[in-house]
């Protein structure tokens, strides 16, 4: 069986799999520079020192947290994850709010508070951050679907 080279896509048709791909990667990578670049910009400003909570770190994994709670409960209630939804989730969520929020800097927060004889200092850290951004995600939900229930969209 042989096959034949695939054509390209003849004017107004839907993108190939690769361009389609390519498109989502570069949406996704471009949000998340923007995300970064915000999440820098806080770490300068608010750097801790030693033995002291991260606090620039805690406040934007847990603002990110309540952020992304309420973005995917706003678009989840305008529809399928198609179209423009799926570019705002990818951009806005997997992107911006991906670079923004910074879990892997939380680890090593933690592992440098314990190194550095704090280690109450970190275990508090530990399951604050995670506590605060569960708790935050499901206020961001919540505030979501009071707003659509609000404006007459509700489930």
């Amino acid at each position: 069986m042989t096959r034949t080279p695939a054509r390209p896509a003849a004017a107004g048709t839907a993108p190939g799999p690769r361009t389609h791909i390519l498109g989502t990667a570069l949406l996704v990578a471009a949000g998340s520079a923007v995300g970064t670049l915000a999440r820098a910009g806080i770490g300068a400003t608010l750097p801790a020192g030693a033995g002291q909570w991260p606090w620039a770190t805690f406040g934007v994994n847990v603002l990110g947290s309540l952020l992304l709670g309420a973005l995917l409960e706003a678009l989840s209630r305008s529809g399928g994850d198609t179209g423009w939804r799926r570019r705002v989730r990818l951009g806005a969520g997997t992107g911006v709010l991906g670079g923004f929020t910074t879990y892997s800097t939380y680890v090593i927060e933690v592992g440098r508070l314990a190194g550095s004889g704090h280690p109450s200092v970190a275990a508090a850290y530990a399951v604050a951050s995670v506590a605060a951004g569960v708790a935050a995600a499901g206020v961001g939900v919540a505030g979501a679907a009071a707003v659509a229930r609000r404006a007459g969209r509700g489930r």
